[in-house]
């Protein structure tokens, strides 16, 4: 018989083409009158529509936002903030703008509405990865969780289909990591393999044509279920393993998830089959690690940790930093073990 908690961390969602109209609406939901735009270099069309929708209430904009959440520019923007009086964020973008939102918010307490651009999820947890001096710590805080998320499909359109698989990825290896987590509960597991289940349909369709919004609306629906799962239970040696290789290496965030998931998942798999039985059946595929590499491989994604700039010289130092720390995961995490992992991912063996 199966026990288990379940707490659940609640934003606003709004979700559907032409959504992000609506945004001052929601500032002044929120009972805000100046806010801070943090808009992605790379979404100039969508922070320009939002910029106008926003009209006087935007006051400060900017466009700065690091990969991996450094502390050092926080610092400097939450000079701006106080310079302005700020008393809400709106972020248009993905995993790096978001993460920003967030620390702005963990700091000064203000509110945030975020517009995601990608399929990741993490604007919909109460968790912050940021880094200073070379190491990547992660926070927990209800302050952290955005107030509301507006998921405009219309705002994914113009992403290049190299990000939206690696993205889309990074939302799986959240709902992967879930149905094994020390805490996993059967609400967990259901929103897991829906987001599974829908990125294993989505991605395909993103090689086929991007501007399919039925594709997008998939992966967007996903990004949610999945971060939704990430708020509400650990995760594992995955995130670990990602953590350290973008925080102490310089790894970019989204590909590394890409690359290492398939071979966690393979290390992991004999400590819990039946979890990887249902992944494997939601995916539609004979077994789910090797199902989940080749998903990534015919949609272009990345499969190597050599072509995101790792080195072999490295590996032995990341396997140490990986080990340092106890953390819950299905199978023990060793060193040799993890060295070996990392070689795999190194290499881009597909898993057997």
């Amino acid at each position: 018989m199966r026990s288990f908690v379940y707490t659940s961390h609640p934003s606003r969602v709004i979700f559907g083409a032409g959504r992000a109209a609506g945004i001052a609406d929601e500032v002044r939901r929120l009972r805000a009158s100046r806010v801070l735009l943090l808009a992605g270099r790379h979404v100039t069309t969508q922070a320009a529509q939002i910029e106008e929708s926003l009209g006087s209430l935007l006051v400060d904009r900017f466009d700065g936002a690091v990969m991996h959440t450094p502390v050092a520019v926080t610092e400097r923007v939450l000079v701006r903030m106080a310079e302005h009086d700020i008393d809400a964020i709106v972020a248009v973008g993905g995993g790096s703008t978001t993460g920003l939102a967030k620390a702005l918010a963990f700091r000064s307490g203000v509110d945030q509405v975020i517009l995601p651009t990608t399929f990741a999820g993490s604007e919909v947890t109460p968790v912050l990865g940021e880094t200073s001096g070379g190491t990547k710590v992660t926070r927990s805080s209800p302050h952290i969780q955005p107030e509301t998320v507006i998921y405009d499909v219309d705002f994914t359109a113009g992403m290049p289909i190299p990000l939206a698989v690696t993205s889309a990825i990074n939302a799986l290896a959240h709902a992967v990591e879930a149905m094994y987590a020390e805490n996993a509960n059967p609400i967990v597991d259901a929103l897991a393999l829906e987001a599974i289940t829908a990125i294993g349909r989505g991605i395909p369709l993103l090689g086929a044509d991007l501007a399919d919004p039925e594709g997008r609306s998939d992966l967007l629906l996903a990004a949610w279920l999945a971060g939704t799962c990430l708020a509400s239970v650990g995760m594992g040696l995955h995130h670990k393993i990602c953590h350290v290789l973008g925080g102490s290496f310089g790894l970019p965030h989204a590909p590394v998830h890409t690359v290492v998931l398939p071979h966690v998942m393979a290390y992991n798999a004999a400590s819990v089959p039946r979890v990887m039985d249902r992944i494997a059946d939601a995916l539609i595929t004979a077994t789910a690690p090797a199902g989940v590499y080749d998903l990534i491989a015919a949609a272009g994604g990345p499969t190597t940790l050599a072509e995101l700039g790792m080195a072999e010289a490295d590996l032995d130092e990341a396997a140490r930093l990986v080990t340092e720390r106890t953390y819950p995961n299905p199978r023990e995490v060793t060193r040799v073990g993890v060295r070996r992992l990392l070689g795999e991912a190194l290499a881009g063996t597909r898993p057997e």
